[in-house]
């Protein structure tokens, strides 16, 4: 496969991907705030600020596993098959999401959610193809594109919620279905097919013997983990409950939320054709001072009044942007020798476990004040700028001992 169809179809697919995680960003908080109680909102009599938190962990709960999955299958049946059937259980997924809708079945509505969760866990999969091809400057500058896909998607799935809401609220889900199946029509047409790995026999013996989280055995992908994991739970607090202090504060709708959601994600897609450039500066120190610039956009929002929370939102974009554009880079360059797919899937599984997390936390602490979530969210990206500096330290003189002994 040529290079630009390469980094095309890896975009297309992730931009895909995140349209249907995004789709129900401003969907649900006016949903689960709405004064007229449903099936939905009052499932078995539960507070709906805890059942919209629910909601909020279930598909990430499906991503971490996918994430944890799809990345290591695709190094053993290849990437081709593994996308592919992703794509279409994607779809499938979102077509069970708007049955639910309609049924207004809680529990429908959070196994599909699972569903389309675990099938959209491919992000790691994208990555991989894109480390497996590319080496350098041209891996560094696939990946930023592709991670601007990923914002793109942020972009358009709450734009398809906010401007086709107005056809009825199943509408947004039917959309991604048929485009996902689109998507995996341009796989099976567009990627070539790949020879197997011999080295398992079975989509089972991988699962088991060959997940992701099994590079944790390993020090540096441990300290990789927990420093990721405070990162994004301090992400990830962002991206779940903005929606809900936009309703809570300025009192925004849907729509309001989806244009606010348009601006952040268009800000980080032209940041991101800016953090694929080389530079002189060290990659690490550059992630760190990121880390600190999210934080602090984070806390912003959670102390500052509207506009200065307004404009946090909008901001946070950029040093998101970059530290995710220099993050996978990095670390295919350092641990792409324990495979591609199962190292892209630790920090794809990293961040979905973070949502689960903070889904969870936030679902309690939203019941006293949506803002202590937030706070708690600056305070972890914090902690996680503060420790990449001293493993910054750590490997270098782990890097001199080696020369030493050499």
């Amino acid at each position: 496969m040529k290079t630009p169809l390469l980094i095309a179809t890896a975009c297309l697919l992730a931009l895909l991907s995140t349209v249907g995680a995004a789709l129900p960003y401003p969907i649900l908080p006016p949903l689960f705030a709405a004064d007229a109680s449903n099936s939905l909102n009052h499932f078995m009599g539960l507070p709906p600020k805890l059942l919209f938190g629910i909601a909020l962990s279930i598909n990430p709960l499906g991503l971490l596993l996918g994430s944890a999955l799809l990345g290591p299958l695709s190094d053993r049946f290849g990437r081709r098959p593994v996308l592919l059937s992703s794509a279409l259980g994607a779809a499938l997924g979102h077509a069970i999401t708007a049955w639910a809708l309609l049924l207004q079945s809680y529990p429908l509505f959070i196994l599909a959610r699972f569903v389309t969760g675990l099938m959209e866990g491919n992000a790691s999969v994208a990555r991989a193809l894109l480390a497996d091809r590319l080496t350098g400057d041209k891996r560094v500058k696939a990946l930023a594109w592709l991670n601007g896909a990923f914002y793109a998607g942020w972009l358009a799935g709450p734009l398809l919620a906010g401007v086709t809401l107005v056809w009825g609220i199943t509408v947004p889900f039917w959309i991604a279905a048929g485009a996902l199946v689109l998507a995996a029509a341009l796989v099976m047409m567009s990627m070539p097919t790949e020879a197997r790995s011999k080295a398992t026999t079975s989509w089972w013996q991988v699962a088991r013997d060959q997940h992701t989280l099994l590079l944790l055995r390993h020090p540096a992908l441990r300290s990789l983990f927990v420093i990721q994991l405070a990162y994004t739970c301090g992400v990830t607090a962002f991206y779940e409950f903005y929606p809900l202090w936009l309703v809570e504060v300025p009192g925004y709708d849907a729509q309001g939320i989806a244009w606010m959601t348009a601006a952040l994600c268009g800000l980080m897609i032209v940041s991101s054709f800016f953090a694929g450039r080389p530079s002189t500066i060290a990659p690490l120190r550059r992630i760190r001072w990121h880390a600190y610039f999210v934080a602090g956009a984070i806390a912003c929002l959670a102390i500052g009044n509207l506009w200065l929370g307004l404009a946090a939102i909008i901001l946070f974009g950029i040093p998101n942007s970059f530290y995710n554009a220099i993050l996978p880079s990095w670390c295919a360059e350092q641990f792409g020798h324990y495979g591609q797919g199962a190292v892209m899937g630790l920090i794809s599984t990293t961040f979905c476990l973070a949502n689960i997390i903070m889904a969870l936390i936030g679902s309690v602490l939203t019941l006293i004040d949506t803002r202590l979530i937030l706070l708690l969210g600056a305070a972890l990206s914090s902690w996680a700028a503060w420790r990449i500096g001293h493993w910054q330290k750590e490997l270098a003189l782990q890097a001199g001992k080696q020369l030493e002994a050499a």
